[in-house]
């Protein structure tokens, strides 16, 4: 079974470092396991804390930042500079894995040379909040998908983003180092642009029938999408798949085509986050405009979309009146989807 390099970085999280580094030194049966904490300058007692559990373990190091360095910046020196394991995992201090997961996710590695990164699910639970049971007792060898990378890529070009939390993967250190690390230009979408990159050039693995890790909801979570973000998120993402395209294009059949596809959901999810601003009562909290105007820069021909029309409906309605009318707007817009399919019905069949 091969060999796991863990890299744990932490700022202002050092309570949270002893319930993260047990999980992966105490539930992980048969998985040799090196772990290296990084507290990026943190104002309180997180170092302390590291050195505290460095001193009662000899398979954990720390590394201290006498200034504060960024996160990226933290990442890569983990996963780039230290990790010389056979595989290697990223996971923030204030989440865990789940009991067997590095076991997993190392069986499959070993038994797929192929695969470049395996994820599986993950468990979301708030914060101070009791565990949710994880699968994964009864697990064996084989509970796996594998998947060719170009396929994986294609499904996020496809949806126009991610589909893993963080805490799941592990990668296969030797793509690691192949594809480098997080790119700094994308402070709050590297995790998917490099996971795409990763994807470019190795197959990718899926754990089926357990969980993989445990991600907690808290007010200072890097990833929480309030609304004012929202606009944000779909930025951000546009990038990731952007620079992906830049990369890795020569690798991607199709590119041009998926790429389009990529812009045309990413304008529709756009459109969809305004009309749900008005259906909620929302527009003075929400970006309407600018996500109007993301949507007109992804797709030029954003008004023949149909979250469009639901869009123009919301805004003649108005958006003090629209909460209290949605439930008939919805309505009619049901009937008139049901009208369609019975006329296209009615044309296939030649009446």
């Amino acid at each position: 079974m091969g060999s796991v390099s863990v890299v744990i970085p932490c700022y202002r999280y050092g309570h949270f470092l002893a319930d993260c580094v047990r999980s992966v030194l105490d539930e992980q049966p048969g998985v040799d396991v090196r772990v290296l904490i990084i507290d990026d300058a943190s104002p309180d007692d997180s170092a302390d804390r590291a050195r505290e559990l460095a001193a009662a373990d000899a398979r954990i190091s720390v590394a201290v930042h006498e200034a504060n360095r960024g996160h990226i910046a933290t990442y890569n020196e983990g996963l780039l500079d230290w990790a010389e394991s056979d595989y290697c995992v990223l996971l923030s201090a204030d989440d865990r894995l789940t009991p067997g997961a590095l076991v997993r996710a190392t069986a499959l590695l070993d038994a797929n040379l192929s695969v470049g990164f395996v994820y599986g699910h993950p468990l979301t639970f708030q914060d101070s909040a009791a565990l949710p049971v994880a699968r994964g007792a009864d697990w064996r060898p084989g509970q796996w998908a594998v998947r060719p990378g170009l396929w994986w890529l294609r499904r996020r070009f496809r949806t126009a983003q991610g589909c893993i939390t963080s805490p799941e993967v592990v990668m296969r250190t030797s793509v690691q180092k192949r594809i480098g690390g997080y790119d700094p230009a994308l402070p709050h979408s590297g995790d998917i642009e490099m996971w795409m990159r990763a994807a470019a050039v190795a197959d990718v693995g899926h754990i089926r029938g357990a969980d993989q890790a445990y991600y907690r909801r808290h007010g200072a979570n890097m990833s929480t999408v309030d609304f004012g973000g929202q606009l944000d998120d779909l930025r951000q993402r546009r990038a990731a798949f952007e620079s992906v395209l830049v990369k890795c294009g020569e690798a991607m059949p199709e590119a041009d085509a998926w790429a389009a596809e990529m812009r045309r959901k990413l304008a529709r999810q756009a459109l969809r986050r305004a009309v749900r601003a008005y259906d909620k009562g929302l527009t003075h909290t929400i970006p309407v405009a600018e996500l109007l105007a993301f949507a007109a820069d992804c797709w030029p021909d954003y008004r023949r979309l149909p979250e469009y029309a639901g869009l123009r409906v919301r805004r003649a309605v108005g958006e003090r009146a629209m909460p209290y009318l949605r439930p008939l707007v919805v309505s009619a817009a049901v009937n008139r989807g049901r009208e369609w399919v019975w006329w296209q019905s009615w044309r296939r069949r030649g009446w």
